[in-house]
């Protein structure tokens, strides 16, 4: 069975001015809508993280944070567990919405990795290896773990994976990872449409 899907769209784009940064016009979508296309598919049921109000066109479920204080995107990983067990899913898949472009075969290559957390990785000739900590297959039994972790200061996706059986999974195109972040990061996105 295909697990759920949850994208991600919480966080504040203080760097794209605030506001929804999901709903930002790509070609005749939006950030989210292009995601969502690729993703979709791959999923038994998807489902948005955000905090604002804004996305309930989008007639997906919106699951809110229940860490208070804005604490990224783990509150939103575990807002992603709870709602998958809910739905009796043994894992759940999490990806970014600012993140036009993802792998259409993620979460397929994720859940070979057959670990209690599957990321993706890839490697830059410049930069070296990189990981892309949203984008990750969660066992659901990690909810009660990621509370706690949450509830002690804990905020890097990559701390809390990596001490809960992480593997990476290696993807072999950096750019179907570029996320938009600034102005300029979505009229570069804007230039790799087809």
């Amino acid at each position: 069975m295909r697990p759920p899907l949850v994208i991600l769209a919480g966080g504040a784009a203080r760097r794209m001015g605030g506001g929804l940064k999901g709903l930002l016009p790509l070609g005749d979508t939006t950030l989210i809508g292009s995601a969502l296309a690729r993703l979709a598919p791959q999923a038994e049921a998807v489902a948005l993280n955000a905090n604002d109000p804004g996305l309930e066109a989008m007639n997906l479920p919106i699951l809110r944070d229940t860490v208070p204080g804005r604490p990224g995107p783990l509150a939103g990983v575990l807002a992603a567990m709870r709602w998958a067990g809910g739905l009796g899913a043994a894992r759940v898949a999490t990806a970014a919405a600012d993140t036009p472009f993802p792998p259409k075969d993620l979460l397929a290559r994720l859940a070979e990795a057959r670990a209690p957390v599957a990321m993706a990785a890839t490697s830059d000739p410049a930069r070296g290896r990189l990981r892309h900590p949203v984008f990750a297959l969660w066992d659901v039994t990690l909810a009660e773990a990621l509370e706690e972790a949450l509830e002690r200061g804990t905020r890097r996706v990559v701390a809390f994976a990596d001490a809960h059986g992480n593997r990476d999974v290696d993807f072999p195109d950096e750019a179907t990872f570029f996320n938009v972040n600034t102005p300029e990061d979505l009229v570069a996105a804007r230039r790799m449409l087809p």
